[in-house]
């Protein structure tokens, strides 16, 4: 119950830093945030490590101003751009018949051990699609199944290994030398897919700045991965040349009248269909643009994006299993039509908007926020109750989050009462025992007090 997490997404328009924990309830706690302008950071790459460094480190310092604990691990998203997937298989005996973490660690390194790695590539994920017990059917979770053989399918995420130490040395100017490696769509799906949407599989398309991020999600994997370097910033871009605009306005543009629906009719008066707009290099003099034309040079980029999109699951032959269809989050989620566009453009597989389960926190940062979604899966990978056995970034075991030792803590301040801090020698449950006398009644109490936790836990 004492971990505390410090989670940061570089992202190309904006660095976000969370340093959190779990409270008795199993639930997230947010101890502090820092959020600063991305700089040093272009399309999921650091192509400048000062710049990047310093935005590191202002964010880190921000996230932990609030908060006098100390983070014991740092979670890191990584860009798809410069990652790919392996499958691979593994199988081990089990020697006296009964499956403990222990022959699920070993399966899993099997796995990764049977898998052919590109030397320029370091693992980042192995996420299991699926175990089998004996030649049984299919199972998510072995443990405690009993049986003589354990057998694994692993998709096995890498990634370049220059990116990710070019990320290490733009980290330690922050303090932050020892990193997990998350992956920016495994993030996202984490955050945003309900039970339904795993068990049946989901495409999630997380609409960014200047990337745009998918992975297909079934069961407790991500079975596929796919980037392609366009955002919302591509939008922007599009509107200043078109309209010789300096980029400033045409961001102002897309936000106040970007849409891909709105019917711009003759009906409507004059001076609502136009624009005004300064021009590049002579900002005192203003083009008037009508907003249909505007409208015309959005629906452009966003369709080649989802178009794009298609493409790539069509190649792998992802679109006919995506029995809940395509979820899409990001930023560009909120531009007004996406729903419906991207409708037209998957050809009537449903689409949803999806935002980031809530998490309750004191600060000011909402974190049920489309764009909010990689940060929050960071959180979830890191701290949540819905995590499967997987091997992260450091090839060691993640286990899930097991429910019974939150209830196991809280019974037994019910029972011993919550330690008192001021108070100097504590037992092994720590419960304080100082003020105790030490009659021989009392010891009698005691020992069938501890005799009780016993046969509890």
């Amino acid at each position: 119950m004492d971990k505390v997490i410090l989670a940061i997404d570089i992202g190309s328009s904006a660095i976000t830093s969370v340093v959190a924990n779990l409270d008795n309830d199993n639930n997230i706690n947010i101890l502090g945030t820092g959020i600063q302008s991305s700089s040093g950071v272009n399309k999921g790459l650091i192509i400048n490590i000062e710049e990047a460094s310093k935005a590191i480190k202002d964010s880190v310092d921000m996230a932990k101003k609030t908060t006098n604990e100390s983070p014991t691990a740092t979670f890191v998203s990584i860009s798809g751009s410069y990652s790919r997937s392996i499958r691979s298989t593994g199988s081990i005996n089990v020697p006296n018949g009964l499956i403990s973490e222990t022959e699920i660690n070993q399966v899993l390194q099997m796995a990764l051990y049977n898998a052919t790695i590109i030397p320029e590539y370091e693992v980042v994920h192995v996420l299991p699609l699926f175990f089998r017990v004996d030649d049984s059917i299919e199972v998510d979770n072995p443990l405690n199944m009993t049986g003589s053989r354990l057998e694994v399918s692993v998709n096995i995420v890498v990634s370049k290994k220059t990116a990710l130490t070019n990320i290490k040395s733009a980290l330690k100017i922050s303090g932050n030398e020892s990193v997990k490696f998350v992956l920016d769509s495994y993030s996202s799906a984490l955050s945003v897919l309900n039970d339904q949407q795993k068990k049946y599989g989901a495409v999630v398309v997380n609409l960014g700045a200047t990337t745009t991020e998918f992975a297909y999600f079934k069961g407790s994997s991500i079975v596929y991965n796919g980037f392609i370097p366009v955002g919302s910033h591509h939008i922007t871009n599009d509107l200043s040349i078109m309209l010789h605009t300096p980029p400033n306005s045409a961001e102002n543009i897309k936000l106040d009248y970007g849409s891909l629906v709105k019917n711009y009719s003759e009906n409507e008066e004059q001076e609502e269909r136009k624009v005004r707009t300064p021009r590049i290099g002579d900002e005192e003099t203003q083009s008037e643009f009508g907003l249909d034309y505007i409208q015309t040079i959005i629906h452009a980029r966003v369709e080649e994006i989802l178009i794009l999109v298609k493409k790539k699951l069509k190649k792998n032959a992802l679109l006919d299993n995506t029995g809940s269809g395509i979820v899409l989050t990001g930023g560009m989620t909120y531009l007004d039509g996406i729903k419906d566009l991207t409708t037209r453009v998957f050809e009537g597989i449903p689409v949803t908007i999806a935002v980031p389960r809530p998490i309750m926190n004191n600060f000011s940062v909402n974190f049920d926020e489309a764009y909010m979604a990689t940060i929050s899966g960071l959180l979830e990978y890191s701290l949540g109750k819905n995590r499967t056995y997987q091997l992260d970034s450091t090839k060691k075991l993640v286990k899930p989050i097991q429910k019974e030792s939150v209830n196991a803590y809280r019974m037994q301040e019910q029972v011993l009462g919550k330690p008192d801090e001021s108070l100097g020698r504590k037992n092994d449950l720590g419960m304080d025992l100082s003020h105790l006398k030490a009659d021989k009644d009392e010891k009698k109490s005691i020992s069938k007090l501890f005799k009780k936790v016993t046969e509890w836990f």
